[in-house]
């Protein structure tokens, strides 16, 4: 069995809406649609000064809620941070030293 187009599942679809009562919701939404060269233009006098407030207090409120961590927190953390950057700075120095004859032989020089 073939396909059905597109133009024929809506057909089918409005049919059984229609069969089933009334004007269809898919045709209410159409005819609620509206073009966007049809709505009124947006003025920007004053709506930005007012959103701009709003987002610096919708902001403040949100940071008032932060959970900020202490000052042991934030020392462990720099520890592992720092650690962590050791670590990794070694691998690399090590591995560089490993390959640095390695690559040299390739290269020829």
């Amino acid at each position: 069995m073939a396909r059905q187009t597109r133009a024929q599942r809506r057909a089918r679809r409005e049919a059984q809406e229609q069969s089933q009562g009334g004007v269809t919701q898919r045709a209410r939404q159409r005819q609620a649609q509206v073009r966007p060269g049809a709505q009124p233009t947006k003025s920007q006098t004053g709506s930005q000064r007012r959103e701009r407030k709003s987002f610096v207090s919708e902001s403040w409120a949100e940071l008032k809620k932060v959970e900020w961590p202490g000052q042991s927190q934030v020392i462990q953390a720099t520890v592992v941070v720092l650690i962590a950057c050791i670590v990794v700075g070694a691998y690399l120095y090590f591995n560089d030293l490993i390959w640095k004859p390695v690559v040299q032989r390739l290269i020829g020089q």
